[in-house]
């Protein structure tokens, strides 16, 4: 008998990898109720869907699978109390983060030149996204420290203390959100932290909104105590965001970091070969839902952070998030703007990595040859060579 499965409908391509093998049903995250489950098997969810005792206690699931690489809205300890198999997909969405971060860096003012130029990144939270960006930027060039007390010493590489990471160019959050003693990363930038970054700072955070205190965050705004520059992609309370914090902020975008369209597939997939393992479903099609991602051309002579910028800008301009953001929530009522936040998660444009991207164009130094690749991409014609 087919397994009946109820999904968050940002879940994409569930058809595509069981076939006719499962009886699957799309709702909108924050709609899944108990009403709904009464004759499911499996529930698969994203972020925004709570799932615990109150939501799972009358139904028949057996299987809970989350399409993120966070997982502080899963009650795991009563998933496992019941016997309810749970999967996730952490580092599905890393190099969609990481990429992110990076687009974020290149986009505002010449931080990328200054990192480029023996700036520092402090990265918080040294996890599967905090691994991958470190490593990426080592590939780049860029110095950078990682601040996670929970890793023991030989699992973090580049270890500070949380006061050198404040005190680095760029700090950038990738802590899962947690309220656990004895280092508990809700509000671990509070007023305190906040101070102790420099004026010339840039600060990002892609992880969980309250990692950082936004009120704390607007209050130093707004009496002028806070000079660094700011980059939200996640908020307190979403999906109602502060506008008066969303007004000061150099750019921001509705939690979509990890939206990639390569990101979302890898999820889905990690998902469905968890399914088809629990079920015993037959094996899962293996053919990519898409098709391969279009090459990135260098059509002038760029180099070093220019070259940077141009090939992260041709699969991401993070502009485009921020002005969408803006025009779609400012100047509305809290419940009209809580709304036009979700409708941008849900109907997220085709957003494709820059990594595994074949670049084609005339380059030949040594050292920007050995930037294209540090960024993932591959060589291509017209004179580019490795």
């Amino acid at each position: 008998m087919k397994p009946v499965i109820l999904a968050d409908e940002n879940i994409p391509w569930l058809e595509h990898y069981l076939g006719g093998f499962a009886t699957i049903r799309k709702s909108g995250g924050r709609d899944i109720g108990p009403a709904q489950l009464r004759d499911v098997d499996a529930l698969l969810v994203r972020s925004v869907t709570r799932v615990d005792e109150q939501l799972l206690r009358e139904s028949p699931v057996r299987f809970v699978g989350s399409a993120t690489s966070g997982v502080d809205h899963i009650d795991r300890r009563y998933l496992q109390q019941q016997k309810i198999h749970f999967c996730y997909a952490p580092g599905s969405n890393a190099n969609s983060v990481v990429e992110y971060v990076l687009a974020a860096i290149a986009a505002v003012d010449d931080k990328l030149e200054r990192l480029m130029a023996g700036g520092r990144v402090g990265i918080i939270g040294y996890g599967v996204i905090g691994k991958c960006l470190g490593q990426r930027l080592q590939d780049l060039g860029i110095d950078y420290c990682a601040y996670d007390p929970w890793l023991d010493a030989d699992k973090l590489s580049h270890a500070a203390p949380l006061e050198a990471i404040l005190d680095c160019d760029v700090i950038t959050l990738h802590a899962e959100l947690t309220r656990e003693q004895p280092w508990p990363s809700f509000h671990l930038l509070g007023t305190d932290e906040l101070c102790a970054l420099r004026a010339d700072a840039l600060l990002i955070n892609a992880s969980r909104g309250a990692v950082v205190d936004n009120a704390a965050l607007l209050s130093l705004m707004e009496q002028g105590k806070f000079g660094a520059q700011v980059v939200l992609d996640v908020w307190e309370g979403e999906p109602c965001i502060s506008e008066p914090l969303l007004r000061r902020v150099a750019l921001a975008s509705p939690h979509i970091a990890g939206y990639s369209l390569d990101g979302k597939i890898l999820a889905t997939r990690m998902l469905c070969e968890s399914l088809v393992g629990y079920f015993q479903l037959p094996a899962l099609n293996s053919d990519s839902p898409v098709a391969d991602a279009a090459p990135a051309a260098l059509a002038t002579a760029v180099r070093g952070a220019a070259l940077v910028r141009c090939l992260l800008q041709q699969r991401y301009d993070i502009s485009v998030d921020d002005a969408l953001l803006r025009e779609a929530t400012l100047g509305q009522s809290p419940a009209r703007a809580a709304v036009a936040f979700d409708q941008l998660r849900k109907t997220y444009r085709e957003r494709r990595e820059l990594f595994g991207t074949r670049v084609c164009g005339q380059l030949t130094d040594t050292r920007d040859l050995q930037l294209v690749k540090a960024l993932g991409c591959s060589a291509g014609s017209n004179g580019l060579s490795t």
